[in-house]
């Protein structure tokens, strides 16, 4: 079984006018775009008169190598998203409006296949391998995933601030 080693926990929350579509879409294309596999893991979506509460999870992920496997962990909760129309350079336009909450967990995955889950001694070589032999590649790794992680929550915070203020 691979190891999974949480890497960091970041939130990002708006509240206000925005575009859940256009977020949705981009937050799916920002991952897709960097080479990562993504799953929708749950949609959940609850009326609430005129509003709806929606929950959504993503799991994306990309190898980096034979060893390294990058995974995180999406969670959108949506409360009181409501239709809004808002003027735009003189132009009517559909938005929304509500609060977003996006949770994104950053997980190192090593031994991604479990090869060296065979035996006691196997996990214990394991051990020596990622403690001695190759201790800065997987430094490297962990820092490579919290500032992709970190990109992440930043490109997506300015998406929402610029289509709140268009």
């Amino acid at each position: 079984m691979a190891e999974k080693d949480q890497i960091s926990k970041e939130k990002l929350e708006h509240t206000g006018v925005f575009d859940f579509k256009a977020m949705y879409s981009y937050a799916h294309s920002w991952f897709a775009e960097q080479g990562y596999g993504i799953i929708e893991e749950r949609y959940i979506e609850k009326a609430k008169g005129d509003s709806r509460d929606i929950m959504i999870e993503w799991k994306a992920s990309k190898d980096f190598s034979d060893y390294f496997r990058f995974e995180y962990k999406i969670k959108f909760e949506i409360e009181g998203l409501t239709d809004v129309e808002v003027e735009i350079e003189g132009k009517r336009r559909q938005m929304n409006k509500g609060r977003v909450v996006v949770e994104i967990t950053a997980i190192l995955v090593t031994d991604k296949d479990g090869k060296w889950e065979s035996s006691s001694f196997s996990r214990f070589m394991r051990d020596v391998y990622n403690k001695y032999i190759v201790p800065s590649r997987v430094e490297s790794m962990k820092i490579l995933l919290l500032s992709k992680s970190t990109g992440f929550k930043d490109d997506l915070k300015t998406f929402m601030n610029l289509t709140a203020r268009r």
